[in-house]
């Protein structure tokens, strides 16, 4: 089901706003949360006929080492850290942020899993 990020119709005073626009130009989908397994996509259609990439699991990260200045493909062993939720930790969920132990050493995720078709990482 598609939510809405329009206002509420009633203020807190219990009085009504004027409409000013309709629902369908205020829609938003529901979170991925982007799990550690094998890759797994899926593509939503968007406003007229856009198509995004929905990454729902992956288990390869791009990891930039700044030392070097090369980026290289290598697998996620597990999550360390992640500061959006100390669940996600346990649940295995990858977030902008989160802290990724790779065979180079640790990383810290800097794309939105969910929104792109690949992660991106920083070694740190």
């Amino acid at each position: 089901m598609a939510k809405s990020s329009l206002r509420p119709k009633r203020k807190y005073t219990s009085g009504r706003y004027k409409p000013h626009t309709k629902k369908l130009s205020n829609l938003s989908s529901s979170p991925i949360l982007t799990k550690l397994g094998e890759k797994r996509t899926r593509i939503e259609r968007k406003r007229s006929g856009n198509k995004k990439i929905k990454l729902l699991s992956h288990n390869l990260a791009n990891i930039y080492d700044p030392k070097t200045k090369k980026t290289t493909v290598t697998e996620i062993k597990n999550i360390i850290n992640n500061d959006a939720n100390r669940h996600f930790i346990r649940r295995k969920i990858l977030t902008k942020g989160a802290i990724i132990d790779t065979k180079l050493g640790k990383a810290r995720v800097t794309s939105r899993p969910g929104q792109e078709s690949t992660i991106n990482a920083i070694l740190i």
